[in-house]
């Protein structure tokens, strides 16, 4: 089944909601795909792309989410639940692909040369790794909920989880972070209230703080 039209990005910012019930039915492998890869061609910190990111599909694994999730009753009814996560080791692993990749595509040798000993003094001592994996890790979550929404799919956020629970459901490596889990499918129902957001003269600054941007 082909994507239909996607919808312009600032109507998907404008008009999106979180879902509160989804109908269930399957996504294409080719939507699933699209949106997966709108998440992994985000840029990270020296481009270690720590996110990784377990897909959920089946009816059974979905019900074992949802009572990690507090009983919420979309993470069981979504097409698909991606459960978004931070790897702490994953640099140790992925630093030598990382740069093998960017040799290929221009990477110098001495900045190769140099980031082989940045990286391991940054992260072995990082003051704190978790805000630094959420950081990224959201900035891919982001990327995929926009792309589910412009292929004309409802999404949901959901960071009301037990994280030990959900890491024992999906058999989770030690090493990982679970950050927030996304469900994707079609609107069941009535959306959720549009609860308005805050003005641009509330919450941003023109140049220092305290000075309202006027725009």
């Amino acid at each position: 089944m082909a994507s239909r039209t996607e919808k312009p990005l600032s109507e998907v910012i404008e008009q999106r909601r979180d879902t509160p019930s989804f109908d269930g039915k399957p996504i294409p492998d080719a939507d699933l795909k699209k949106i997966l890869e709108a998440g992994l061609n985000m840029p990270s910190g020296f481009n270690l792309q720590p996110w990784r990111f377990v897909v959920v599909r089946t009816p059974e694994l979905r019900r074992k989410l949802r009572a990690a999730c507090f009983n919420q009753a979309n993470v069981e009814e979504a097409s698909v639940v991606i459960v978004a996560c931070g790897d702490k080791d994953g640099w140790r692993s992925d630093m030598e692909e990382m740069i093998r990749m960017g040799q290929e595509r221009g990477m110098t040798e001495n900045y190769a040369e140099s980031v082989r000993v940045i990286i391991p003094e940054i992260m072995a001592s990082h003051p704190n790794l978790t805000a630094w994996l959420n950081r990224h890790v959201m900035i891919a979550f982001t990327a995929m909920m926009l792309m589910a929404e412009t292929l004309g799919y409802d999404t949901a956020s959901t960071e009301g989880f037990e994280a030990d629970k959900v890491c024992l459901v999906l058999n989770l490596p030690i090493s990982y972070e679970v950050v927030s889990l996304l469900g994707i499918g079609r609107l069941k129902g009535p959306d959720k209230y549009n609860g308005g957001r805050f003005s641009m003269q509330r919450t941003v600054f023109d140049g220092e703080y305290g000075k309202p941007m006027k725009l």
